[in-house]
């Protein structure tokens, strides 16, 4: 029988670093030995990349992109992230449940108990051995997608105060589960966060 394989999640703003220390970190866990699933949501099967594509770029009323981030969830749990974490890998995914109570509870305003009900429904059994929480001040995130210069999505171009009400809503989550949840400075250098990352892998 496989030990249950590990699950950690990254998240923070767009802007905040996690697509790098993402990659670093995939890197990092392979090479002491271990076989790891790199995620993503909203995506990571073919329900879920065709939702992103809606998601990302299609208007909606805030609690059907609810329901349709939970549904795309659901789609990765059972395809991908529940097989992977049952044959021993570990998997690491690049936002879950955490970014709906950030983005969708507070930038949108869909209550929290609502979003509660979600998370219970789509994964009751299931929270993350570990979250890596970037956090950078919204202005700061702003400046780096702007500097990146790509086409953003709908997300990305919302309003600064959209941005803020994202970020405490983050750290809330973080202060509500301290035990799960990891707060990096995402202004420090890619080295400096990394040395803390080496330490904070090494425990779980």
């Amino acid at each position: 029988m496989n030990q249950r394989g590990k699950f950690i999640t990254l998240e923070g703003l767009d802007g905040a670093g996690k697509s790098t220390h993402l990659r670093w970190l995939v890197d990092f866990l392979r090479r002491r030995g271990h076989e790891v699933v790199e995620a993503r949501e909203p995506g990571g099967t073919p329900v879920g990349e065709a939702l992103r594509q809606i998601l990302l770029h299609q208007p909606m009323h805030a609690e059907t992109e609810a329901l349709l981030m939970f549904a795309a969830r659901r789609e990765h749990l059972a395809r991908v992230i529940l097989p992977a974490l049952e044959q021993g890998a570990w998997v690491v995914c690049d936002r879950f449940t955490d970014a709906s109570f950030a983005y969708q509870g507070g930038g949108r305003g869909i209550p929290f108990a609502k979003l509660r009900i979600l998370e219970a429904w789509v994964h009751a059994e299931l929270q993350p051995d570990l979250t890596l929480l970037f956090d950078v001040p919204e202005s700061v995130a702003q400046e780096r997608l702007q500097t990146e210069g790509r086409m953003l999505d709908r997300f990305e171009q919302e309003r600064i105060d959209f941005h803020r009400r994202v970020r405490q809503a983050y750290l809330e989550r973080a202060r509500e589960n301290p035990q799960r949840i990891r707060l990096l400075d995402g202004r420090q250098t890619v080295a400096e966060i990394q040395k803390q990352l080496e330490v904070i892998i090494s425990s779980v």
